[in-house]
This record gives C-alpha cells, structure tokens and sequence, in this order.
C-alpha cells in the first residue's frame, strides 16, 4: 500500500504490479494475478482528479529458449487475465520470435549487462507496426555506476535503429525509495539518447498505448480512443468569417 501512496505522491495515476516468471530458475507456471482489491483496502485519490490510482497487473516472461514462449502462445485463461504482457528475450532468435510473432505489449531489453546482439532494423520495425513497444529500465542506472553504463550503451544501440519510436521507461522498483518523478525520469531519457518530446512520451503516452493495447489483447477487439489535435493558425484563418478577417488583416 505505502508503494502505491508513494507512487502516486511523486507524480504517477497508475502503477504495474509485476509477476515475473524466469525459466531458469525453477519449472513455473502462470498463476492467476491477485487482485488489487485483495492487496489494498483502499487507493488513494490521483491529484488534481476525482479517480483513485490505477493499478495494473503485469506478468514479464524471461525466456532464453525458444520453447518457452509457447507459454505465451498458449491459450491459458490466466494469461487473458493480467493487464499487460512482457517479455524478456535473452538471445537475438528470441528477440526476432518477440519482435515479429508473440503476442505481447511490452519487449523489455537488457540493461544490467553488455548486450550478447545486435539490434537490427526488421524485426525492430515489424514490433513497431504491431505496436509494440520497448522497455528501458532505469533503476539499474541509479544504483551502480557498471549497470548506467551499460543502460546508456544499450539504450543508445536501440534509438539508432527505432529512431526513439514506441519507448517505455519504467522502474522495476521493488522499494519506493527507488522511484522517480516523471520529470527526472523524461531527463534520464536524455541519456539514453531520446529527444525531450521523445523522453516526455515514454513516461506518458506511450505508457498510455501500451495499457491500451494490452486491453486490445485481452479483448481481442479494437479500442480507439481520441486525441485533441491543436488547430494552426492559417486554419483558424479560413474559419473566420469575412468581417472578423477584415478586422484581423486591418
């Protein structure tokens, strides 16, 4: 519960709960989320607004063989039932098979080591037309200065070739003390080699587009939602009528 305060204290309206299944350690299976409600008597209000904080179920498969993502291709009810999908490719076959077939929101990439690939054009730019997107962690980069270099580095290697498109960067925190506000985390973005627009939309929009695709999942039906798009100047010129465009040119 405290996590869920903090995180909503520095900033944040929705926080994941992350179920994490690595095949190396033991023979897992996937386990029906637990409810927020069972977890939290009570969320606090999201400032500003009249809603309580979201929070999100999200299970992360680490896979480093290719029979471990027939999990994924499974039709297990459970799956249907957490929020958001990721997975966790350790080799380039598996971050191709991510990339371009598993059904999945979220493709996360290594930032605690060296990366043993390299990150190639097609397969980034199929995960991008499905709309997928990629996430960078950045609690690694604040606690030893060996992970930053290699967040930084790995991070770098990935915006040369998606060119800072369908960027999520999230925590991973497993304390609050972990956690940032959004804005220091769009400034760490910077390092990474995104734009300031770029750095803002992965803690922000495309946060958004990924819950919502999670729900095109789980539903398996298209969800549109709408964006207000700010009118130019020479648009609003031809609305206006003739007198009003008299005065203005006057």
């Amino acid at each position: 519960y405290s996590y869920c305060v903090f995180t909503f204290s520095v900033g944040y309206s929705a926080v994941a709960l992350n179920h994490v299944i690595d095949f190396k350690e033991k023979k897992q299976e996937i386990v029906k989320p637990v409810s927020p409600s069972e977890l939290f008597p009570s969320l606090p209000i999201v400032q500003g607004t009249s809603k309580r904080i979201k929070v999100l179920t999200r299970l992360t498969l680490v896979v480093s063989d290719p029979s471990h993502c027939n999990l994924l291709r499974s039709t297990s009810a459970n799956i249907r039932l957490y929020d958001i999908i990721a997975v966790f490719p350790k080799t380039e076959k598996l971050f191709h098979i991510a990339c371009t077939t598993l059904d999945v929101d979220l493709v996360c990439i290594n930032v605690t080591e060296k990366l043993p690939f390299y990150f190639r054009r097609p397969p980034v730019n199929m995960a991008i037309d499905r709309g997928i997107y990629f996430e960078l962690l950045y609690t690694p980069a604040i606690k030893d200065s060996t992970m930053r270099r290699y967040t930084i580095s790995n991070a770098i290697s990935l915006m040369q070739i998606c060119k800072g498109k369908n960027i999520v960067i999230s925590s991973a925190a497993e304390r609050p003390l972990e956690l940032r506000g959004p804005y220091d985390v769009a400034n760490l973005g910077l390092l990474f080699g995104l734009s300031e627009g770029e750095a803002k939309a992965a803690v922000s929009t495309n946060c958004r587009a990924t819950m919502l695709h999670g729900e095109t999942r789980k539903s398996a039906c298209g969800i549109v939602y709408t964006v207000k798009k700010p009118r130019k100047v020479e648009d609003e010129e031809r609305t206006l009528p003739a007198c009003k465009k008299a005065k203005t040119q006057a």
